[in-house]
């Protein structure tokens, strides 16, 4: 009991830090596109850099940090030496791999199309290697339950990383103060220094886990090393391959699409999918949540229909979420630039799309139970070739609209392989029909809420009735109010 009360409690922790530090990272976004215009491209060049950060972070920690927990549970294992061995892979890839891009600077920012400024991968791949070491010191936190300090710096860098964004943008020039000519002489923001910034943060958590860096004095198991390299590989074919689905839009657009204005185009969607990142934070939520509930649940006797019954509680309550925002989307644009509103179309596409990933998360746990995991491999990068063909296809002719549909095309390929070839090898019995309804319905009210009414406030006032009845549809469909009657104080509402 002890031990399920631990392990509850460091879940909530991690879980509350997560979307905690997601949550206040959000604040970056109005405060760049505020600076920003969306004419300038700015915006464009951030989005598309952390793209590749997206998945170099997947390359350079190459499975490690699940690899890491594997062997620290291993009997027999010496925990330090498969830290320390952990810690010197990779260390030794992040070192290496920094020396030949710095190497090869120039040629690497040229074929990323940033050859007038090397200056943005080479801060951005340092920032990188750091973070992929660190990542395994903050993994040596988890397995040594220590959440508190793992969810105390990850708060306070993201933190930190506000502050000097409002130095920067803000607090400098208020004060009139140019240090180190960072304006330049006409006094211009410069997307190198967004860069710096996260450079800085990484510094910042080096700093403030030296004490759990130490470990990597306690030597290096050649042989373990092997044995970890084996373990780990699949592991990074999956990741990279599940990755390249959130990323590769934002990496291939700016050499498909033919306009000079690529890097706007692409800052205008960059800035409007931050919207649709409140439904990434549910799903994360529910991530944390579900992840140790299914593998608790797998030898109960009812488990397949608990999973069945949440699948579909998870659909309701995302489908709910995407009503919300898009009963208010009038209030929610305010978060970034006003010059980037002509992008808020791909809002619904994508926050369809994150709904639909959730599904297929959910989906996946068939084969994470049944030893398969090499089908994760493939649905992910069956999904990855759709995305890559749909975009190279459409971009051209269609812009950011293109990569909003390809998302939510390419998960949904992979959501359905998942859940065919799945019910042949762990058959759930899914509750279809009242899933179809719920989303038959949003729909409905969705299509609803995008009638034209010309005043604002009526706009809102209309849509919160609509987003009203679906919360009515599912109270009497779930017969929720009888429950609900049972709770204290807020059960006299229900009676």
């Amino acid at each position: 009991m002890a031990n399920l009360k631990s392990l509850a409690k460091d879940t909530a922790i991690y879980g509350l830090s997560s979307i905690v530090a997601r949550f206040v990272n959000y604040l970056l976004v109005p405060i760049q596109t505020m600076k920003f215009a969306s004419t300038g491209g700015e915006y464009g060049i951030i989005t598309n850099v952390y793209a590749y950060v997206a998945i170099l972070i997947m390359v350079l920690t190459f499975g490690m940090e699940t690899t890491f927990f594997r062997f620290m549970n291993k009997e027999g294992m010496d925990r330090k030496k498969v830290y320390s061995t952990v810690l010197r892979m990779v260390g030794t890839v992040g070192v290496v791999t920094s020396l030949i891009m710095l190497l090869f600077c120039r040629q690497i920012a040229e074929f990323l199309g940033y050859g007038n400024h090397p200056e943005y991968v080479i801060v951005m791949y340092l920032t990188v290697a750091l973070d992929a070491f660190t990542a395994i010191a903050f993994a040596y936190l988890r397995c040594e339950h220590k959440p508190i300090k793992f969810a105390s710096l990850k708060i306070a860098n993201i933190g930190l990383n506000i502050v000097l964004n409002l130095v920067y943008f803000f607090g400098l020039p208020m004060l009139h103060l140019n240090p180190f000519n960072i304006y330049g002489d006409t006094f211009h923001y410069d997307v190198v220094w967004v860069f710096y910034i996260n450079l800085f943060c990484s510094m910042f958590n080096l700093v403030f886990l030296n004490k759990e860096l130490r470990g990597i004095k306690y030597g290096f198991d050649t042989k373990m090393c092997r044995q970890m390299w084996s373990y780990a590989w699949p592991i990074l074919v999956m990741g990279i391959a599940g990755q390249l689905n959130q990323s590769l839009s934002q990496i291939m657009f700016p050499k498909v699409y033919p306009g000079a204005n690529a890097m706007s185009e692409l800052g205008i969607y960059g800035a409007c999918i931050k919207i649709a990142m409140i439904m990434m934070m549910i799903t994360q939520a529910f991530r944390f949540a579900y992840e140790p509930f299914v593998f608790s649940k797998v030898k109960d006797k009812d488990s397949k229909e608990v999973y069945a019954q949440t699948m579909k509680y998870y659909i309701i309550f995302t489908l709910l979420a995407f009503l919300v925002v898009m009963a208010y989307l009038d209030l929610l644009k305010y978060l970034i630039g006003e010059s980037y509103w002509s992008g808020l179309r791909v809002v619904p596409i994508v926050m369809a799309a994150e709904i639909v990933f959730g599904v297929f998360f959910n989906l996946s746990f068939w084969y994470k139970l049944t030893d398969r995991t090499i089908w994760g491999a493939y649905f992910s990068g069956i999904g990855a070739v759709v995305l890559f063909i749909i975009n190279l296809l459409l971009i051209p002719q269609f812009s950011y609209m293109a990569c909003a549909w390809a998302g939510l095309i390419a998960y949904s390929v992979s959501m359905l392989l998942s859940y065919f070839i799945g019910q042949k090898y762990y058959p759930i019995k899914y509750p279809l029909r009242d899933i179809a309804l719920y989303t038959v319905v949003a729909g409905v009210l969705f299509a609803g809420m995008m009638l034209p009414v010309e005043n604002t406030w009526l706009r809102l006032a209309f849509r919160t009735v609509l987003l009203c009845l679906f919360v009515g549809f599912i109270f009497r469909k779930e017969h929720l109010g009888p429950m609900l009657a049972k709770l204290p104080v807020v059960g006299r509402f229900f009676k």
